[in-house]
């Protein structure tokens, strides 16, 4: 079975020193597929990103009118993709980190129909331009996606990855700083099946645009992380907050009882304060947690009603192609065989 068309997308911002070479790494053929495309967004780019990529004979470009980051670049990249009839959509790097020739591994369980999503786990332990910090923030990020959810993707943070055109429909990403652990999460949640399988990496070309320090990027790492916690498990990331505060104000209360019961209890006013105190932000922290779970819940609503529309958008910009075919083939037989125009054309010829 052949799917119609793979589209390649890359999310670019002044790129032009290392797209071309990205870009004459990309195959035109992919087995399972009769068609191949590229397409790039260009993030505001203020170089000459976009006349590289024409140079080089991509497909498609949407541009943003200025840089909105890279997950607002990989949405757009996706939706671009999915109205343009994409059936599976690879997502990859215009600093030619992720190594082309593994294209045909990665879309080959989607091809089987053994997965919806596939993310491309690199050799961390193996690729020397990554520092101690970065290889153990990557191990710590991929932990904390597994856990909330439920998958087992080794290399969450990797954005080398291939999504049917079912699961692309049903991601949307909150962040603005990258997409990769949140759609992970997403797809965990909404029983997408998602698997890795192992890809290689070329040689660095420049510095990362996401690490642009080290403390930087841990403290957006760590930013991330939890915000990934508190955005799709509001409860228990509540809950295991309340919990601190309700051991803390335990043990004072034990604390004051001890001393109230051996005559020294006077003494310990300061404690029985810090225990309200703790006390109060326990049950704040357990209220937020209920009324967060009831967000989420709304959230949930919302993203099946954004299904719908997003479908009947496709559904009608599919219909819009094929009668703008069907009129153009009409056209084509009237001007080359007269006894196949409609009547309307004959009489208005004769």
């Amino acid at each position: 079975m052949a799917f119609r068309k793979l589209i390649i997308q890359i999310p670019c911002f002044n790129e032009e020193q290392t797209l071309a070479i990205a870009l004459s790494h990309l195959p035109r053929e992919v087995p399972g597929y009769d068609t191949v495309e590229w397409l790039i967004v260009d993030d505001g780019s203020t170089d000459d990103t976009v006349r590289v990529a024409r140079e080089h004979g991509v497909d498609h470009i949407v541009s943003l009118r200025h840089n909105q980051g890279l997950a607002r670049g990989f949405m757009a990249g996706i939706e671009a993709s999915l109205k343009l009839g994409a059936d599976t959509i690879i997502n990859t790097d215009a600093d030619n980190q992720y190594d082309a020739s593994c294209i045909p591994d990665l879309v080959a369980p989607i091809v089987e129909g053994k997965a919806e999503i596939v993310v491309g786990a690199r050799p961390i332990n193996d690729t020397p331009h990554f520092s101690g910090i970065k290889k153990f923030l990557q191990r710590l990020g991929s932990f904390a996606v597994r856990v909330a959810s439920n998958t087992s993707i080794p290399d969450a943070p990797s954005g080398f990855r291939a999504i049917h055109r079912e699961a692309a429909m049903r991601m949307f990403v909150f962040s603005e700083y990258t997409y990769t652990l949140e759609t992970i999460i997403q797809a965990g949640r909404k029983n997408m099946r998602i698997t890795s399988v192992p890809v290689r990496t070329n040689e660095d070309l420049r510095p990362s645009r996401l690490v642009k320090s080290i403390a930087s990027y841990v403290q957006r790492s760590l930013v991330t992380i939890l915000r990934v916690f508190i955005t799709y498990k509001p409860l228990r990331a509540c809950f295991t907050v309340g919990s601190v505060f309700a051991l803390g104000a335990a043990v004072l209360g034990l604390r004051f009882l001890w001393a109230f019961m051996t005559g020294d209890g006077a003494g310990k006013v300061q404690s029985l304060i810090l225990l309200s105190v703790l006390a109060m932000a326990s049950f704040v922290s357990f209220a937020v947690g209920v009324i967060a779970e009831l967000q989420a819940a709304n959230r949930n609503l919302l993203e099946d009603i954004r299904l719908r529309l997003l479908r009947a958008e496709l559904a009608s910009e599919e219909t819009r192609s094929q009668r703008a075919r069907f009129d153009q083939v009409r056209q084509e037989l009237a001007e080359t065989d007269p006894a196949q125009r409609p009547a309307g054309l004959q009489s208005r010829a004769g």
